[in-house]
């Protein structure tokens, strides 16, 4: 199988990360070389948003990686850093990052530079929902609208009690429930955020209006669980799993060990 390597900070991770990886994913086995806190520091002068152990635990739930390795930038981001455990046989770059010192170092070393072009990276596809496992179906719902370790955390979790579906909210909604401003990002870009971490079976965005705006998709699903962190924690959606027979789950806001709490509002700013 060939092996595909990508190179980056991902001290940003968002949707246009996610589209990038999915594209580069196609080109084999994808293996991420993820600079370090420290090449961070050096390459760009800064601090990074995000540690390193919170970025690779983010970009590893990324369903289209296969593995991530934290990377020290020794020549600069133009060149790979030596002594890798494997043999990359091309380099995934966004068109604008492919530059002529980097096709060189690619020549030089046998590797194949590849440009995926912004065309490619346009929109947001909807994956084939992911094949079932038998176990208990579980729908969480939520908007999503600046995706953070916490949410993925919370999706882990939730895996591990059987099949996840996520409903993310409907744009009109979210306006409804959350006021001006809000969502930021669409509900194609946030069903697609969310759909790109491995734990998630499915997910879809919401039909309906108010608390329960994701009865229609619970309709359709047949969970058996319906779930939540403390905050989504509703009297509308504790009477609906009592009306409708389903087990009804709180969990704690308790972020990965090792990472600290994230809060879309927080980093939101509002």
């Amino acid at each position: 199988m060939t092996q595909a390597v990508v190179f980056s900070s991902f001290d940003r991770l968002n949707s246009a990360d996610f589209r990038f990886l999915q594209e580069a994913a196609k080109l084999g086995d994808l293996e991420v070389l993820l600079w370090s806190d420290q090449a961070i520091r050096s390459i760009t002068g800064r601090e990074p948003r995000y540690s390193q152990t919170e970025r690779e635990y983010v970009v590893g739930a990324v369903r289209y990686v296969k593995r991530v390795q934290i990377a020290e930038v020794n020549a600069g981001p133009d060149a790979l850093p030596g002594a890798l455990p494997f043999r990359p046989d091309v380099w995934a770059v966004e068109a604008f990052g492919a530059t002529p010192a980097k096709r060189a170092y690619c020549a030089a070393h046998g590797l194949a530079c590849h440009a995926i072009a912004a065309d490619n990276l346009a929109g947001f596809p909807e994956p084939a929902p992911e094949p079932l496992s038998g176990r208990k179906k579980i729908v969480v719902t939520g908007c999503y609208d600046f995706f953070h370790s916490g949410h993925v955390r919370f999706f882990e979790e939730m895996a591990g009690l059987g099949d996840l579906f996520v409903v993310v909210g409907n744009d009109e909604n979210v306006r409804l429930l959350k006021g001006p401003g809000h969502p930021l990002l669409t509900a194609a870009e946030r069903r697609y955020t969310v759909g790109a971490i491995r734990h998630v079976k499915q997910a879809l965005v919401s039909t309906g209006m108010g608390w329960m705006d994701a009865e229609p998709e619970i309709a359709r699903i047949k969970p058996d669980i319906y779930a939540m962190n403390e905050d989504g924690d509703k009297p509308e959606k504790r009477d609906f799993c009592r009306t409708h027979g389903l087990e009804y789950v709180v969990l704690r806001r308790i972020p990965k060990e090792g990472l600290v709490r994230r809060s879309s509002t927080d980093l939101r700013g509002f």
